[in-house]
């Protein structure tokens, strides 16, 4: 991969990954902080419920307009126009969903309720009024993207997050102490209205996320009817493959309470099953980051046509397992101290998050591989696959979530986003071969593996956690070594890179060197000065053994080359290119 093109993937991913990890981490606190706050465990399935419900039709709403901005907008010499009339689209649909959900509030409500716990209505007119912000502000993010303005877009999504958690503190915390010390002002606050105080949260940190979005509004909008149709053309089945692609993620906490046996208990298993799936969530977080900086990175690289592209995708595919892999074994390796985040009473969850991290995993792969049909517009296969990723969760979780509970949440996932995985990376080399480094894939999925069974046993037989966390830093420090050895190109890294640069340099300099001192030795003769052969020796041996690098800059060693060259020239050895004719380089 081009040094630059890596270099520039790097550093937006670092950008896009702080403003996706950090906040998401912030995130997983604030809900163990629900987990203790919130009366009940029901109380906690209760939101895992309502939060997979806004996931799904946040995508439905946007409809893949955001990546169908990302392309007409590196197509169209006009991408403001194209920015308008996608946020035209996004403004209208957005207001008739609000329209009718609140002319259909109360029978929502009933068709909702039920499970050990009453959907309150105007628990869904916060829900939606934070849908129908969250969808507003989907698009100007995306533009900050395509202006490749990470700064900024890390600060709002920061900003988003920092809010929600103060104003959950002014609730959960602030509030009790209030209504203690100024009941006649605080006589309003009740815990036992937590689910209330958590939603009015969002609702607040939304309303200010959009205001610091507003300035990205302030243009003229101009409307293209035809180029909306072609958008919506494009985008249509990125939204079918989003809806299937977030029910693969967030179905299993739609329909689980519908499908568990024991109605009065679901939304309590639902609320463990929810908190043990924050462990794998680092994984998640990893997989968007990335996504982040490698959707408008694929687009801008097919712009640009250079002859190198597909080896570029194929080589940020590689690193992205590569890292996928570890981040698996860092977090399995070190559970028993990350277990101790969540409360003991969701610890008989933990042992989903294996199964959930490695099906996460596979759907970062997929999502690489499936720039074979975004670049080449058929698009329709993504929908395709990722409708036969959701009848794969489906049918699984149908048939078993009633007898394994939510061990059938997390197998349905793995499987059905390693069939997409499979069958994405089949069709894109039909369609778009990339050669992909199969090799070193497989090399380091069967390390991950040994070493993940290493740690499992660790865990089986090793009674001491102290040893235990001993044992598993060797295993995760052995993949690491191979990782920096073998793969990571340590010099096209950002910051660090130029200090490795220096050392390869000397190494790269070296390897000529020692070529031409090979040369040298087969060109010699019986009357060559024998000190200069001892030299050459000895040169060849320091080099052989790589102890040192080469003292000389490439400025030194041209001149020495030109001054060689110009001392045989003028009578004080043969010539380069009579030794050449001489003795013919093997």
């Amino acid at each position: 991969m081009a040094a630059g093109g890596m270099k520039t993937l790097a550093k937006e991913t670092a950008i896009y990954g702080f403003s996706s990890i950090v906040p998401k981490l912030l995130s997983w606190v604030l809900g163990l902080y629900w987990a203790f706050a919130l009366e009940t465990r029901a109380e906690m399935g209760a939101i895992t419920n309502f939060y997979a419900w806004v996931a799904l039709l946040q995508v439905i709403l946007t409809y893949g307009m955001e990546t169908g901005f990302f392309r007409f907008a590196n197509k169209e010499s006009d991408f403001n126009k194209v920015y308008t009339t996608g946020l035209i689209s996004i403004l209208t649909t957005t207001l008739l969903f609000l329209v009718a959900s609140f002319s259909f509030l109360h029978p929502i409500a009933n068709a909702l309720s039920g499970f050990g716990m009453t959907i309150k209505p105007h628990y869904l007119v916060v829900i939606f009024l934070i849908l129908g912000i969250d969808v507003l502000a989907a698009l100007p993010f995306a533009y900050l993207r395509f202006q490749k303005r990470p700064i900024k877009f890390a600060f709002v999504k920061m900003l988003n997050v920092t809010l929600t958690i103060v104003f959950n503190l002014f609730f959960f915390l602030l509030c009790p102490w209030l209504s203690k010390i100024s009941p006649e002002f605080f006589g309003w606050y009740d815990i036992k209205n937590g689910v209330d105080y958590i939603l009015y949260s969002n609702l607040l940190a939304s309303a200010s996320q959009f205001l610091f979005l507003t300035p990205e509004l302030r243009m003229k909008f101009r409307f293209d009817k035809n180029l909306l149709k072609q958008m919506l053309r494009y985008s249509y089945p990125i939204m079918i493959l989003g809806i299937a692609g977030v029910l693969n993620q967030t179905m299993d906490k739609i329909i689980f309470p519908m499908l568990y046996p024991d109605k009065e208990d679901a939304l309590t298993q639902l609320g463990i099953y929810g908190q043990s799936f924050k462990i794998a969530i680092i994984m998640v977080m990893f997989t968007q980051a990335f996504r982040y900086a490698f959707e408008p990175f694929i687009f801008a690289k097919n712009k640009e046509a250079s002859s190198g592209e597909r080896k570029s995708y194929a080589d940020a595919s590689k690193y992205f397992l590569i890292l996928g892999l570890l981040i698996f074994l860092f977090t399995m390796g070190y559970i028993d101290v990350i277990k101790f985040l969540i409360p003991r009473n969701y610890h008989e969850g933990l042992k989903v998050v294996p199964i959930v991290m490695l099906g996460e995993l596979f759907f970062g792969i997929y999502f690489n591989l499936s720039l074979w049909y975004k670049l080449t517009d058929k698009t329709r296969w993504g929908a395709y696959m990722s409708v036969l990723g959701f009848l794969i969760t489906l049918a699984i979780q149908v048939v078993f979530i009633p007898e394994f509970s939510y061990m059938a949440c997390a197998w349905a996932a793995f499987a059905a986003n390693l069939v997409m995985m499979t069958v994405s990376y089949f069709l894109g080399q039909k369609h778009y071969p990339i050669e992909y480094d199969l090799k070193v894939a497989g090399r380091f999925s069967a390390l991950a593996a040994v070493l993940f069974a290493g740690i499992m046993l660790s865990h089986a037989y090793v009674n001491s956690v102290a040893l235990r966390l001993v044992v598993n830093t060797l295993l995760i420090g052995i993949y690491m070594v191979v990782v920096i050895k073998k793969q990571l190109p340590l010099r096209e890294m950002p910051v660090i890179g130029k200090y490795f640069n220096k050392y390869y340099l000397a190494i790269n300099k070296m390897t000529v060197l020692e070529r031409k001192i090979r040369i040298a030795r087969t060109v010699l003769d019986e009357d060559f000065d024998e000190n200069v052969l001892s030299e050459l020796e000895w040169m060849l041996a320091v080099l052989s053994e790589k102890k040192i690098p080469c003292q000389y800059s490439v400025e030194e060693l041209n001149a020495r080359a030109t001054q060689g060259v110009n001392d045989a020239e003028a009578g004080y050895g043969k010539t380069f290119t009579e030794m050449r004719e001489k003795y013919p380089e093997k």
